[in-house]
């Protein structure tokens, strides 16, 4: 009995490859063996960069909040500190987005923010404030022993 090799499948299989390489220099794009491996790596570079994207595109939009937050005299983190203490759950790539198109509605999110650390300071000087005042004072005769 004749061998049987899906001749049809490789062929597309080999085809497919080759459709992928098109645009490749040299060998890349005619050779199936270094089409291949051509595609391979290039797959691999593919699925990293699209993890590295995702990274470069939150520190892209966290430098601008930072820089216009800084127009409006607050850091970054003391302005994401205030709207996470106001309960405002507002992303990273919005945030970002009204900082650049428009000013008007990020001041509004940054008057937000200045009025909850404005809250927690108050909190903070109230609870150092009882705390000292709860101490018992010690005499002189006991601060001796």
């Amino acid at each position: 009995m004749p061998r049987a090799t899906n001749n049809p499948a490789s062929r597309d299989r080999r085809r497919k490859v080759l459709k992928l390489a098109k645009g490749y220099r040299g060998a890349h794009h005619r050779l199936y063996k270094t089409a291949k491996q051509s595609v391979d790596h290039a797959g691999k570079y593919a699925y990293r960069d699209r993890k590295a994207r995702k990274r470069e595109m939150r520190a892209l939009w966290i430098a601008r909040i930072n820089a216009a937050a800084r127009n409006y005299g607050l850091s970054y983190n003391r302005l994401v500190y205030g709207l996470h203490k106001a309960h405002m759950n507002v992303n990273r790539k919005m945030l970002a987005d009204l900082a650049v198109k428009d000013e008007e509605a990020f001041a509004k999110y940054v008057e937000v923010a200045k009025s909850a650390l404005a809250g927690i300071v108050k909190e903070n000087n109230l609870v150092s404030q009882q705390s000292t005042s709860s101490q018992p004072e010690l005499s002189e005769a006991q601060v001796n022993e």
